[in-house]
């Protein structure tokens, strides 16, 4: 029973290591998503919005995970954006189509 126990805290323990990495990569992969479609990531953060299970290209399981990030052409609107990871890298991502501003 104290090995099952033991077992549970250290995959509780791998998993929310995991998820801060994950996490941690999706800020930096929407913050550069959005500097390259000139828009600023509003708030720094992301939201992890479904988790499941993915094939990498070489047939390994890994979880794959949705984050939800918000963007802005001015600081006064916001975009609703998304992104997909498996693992630590970058599968899909949407922004919505908007028109930029003429400088």
């Amino acid at each position: 029973m104290e090995l099952i126990l033991l077992l549970a805290i250290v995959f509780g323990a791998w998993l929310w290591f995991d998820a801060v990495g994950a996490r941690d990569q999706a800020v930096i992969r929407g913050r550069d998503l959005a500097e390259r479609w000139n828009l600023q990531l509003l708030d720094e953060t992301v939201s992890c919005s479904r988790i499941w299970l993915g094939r990498n290209h070489k047939g390994h399981m890994q979880l794959m995970r949705t984050y939800e990030f918000e963007v802005s052409t001015n600081g006064a609107d916001r975009m609703p954006c998304q992104l997909v990871l498996l693992g630590k890298d970058l599968q899909s991502w949407y922004i919505p189509p908007y028109l930029q501003p003429l400088h």
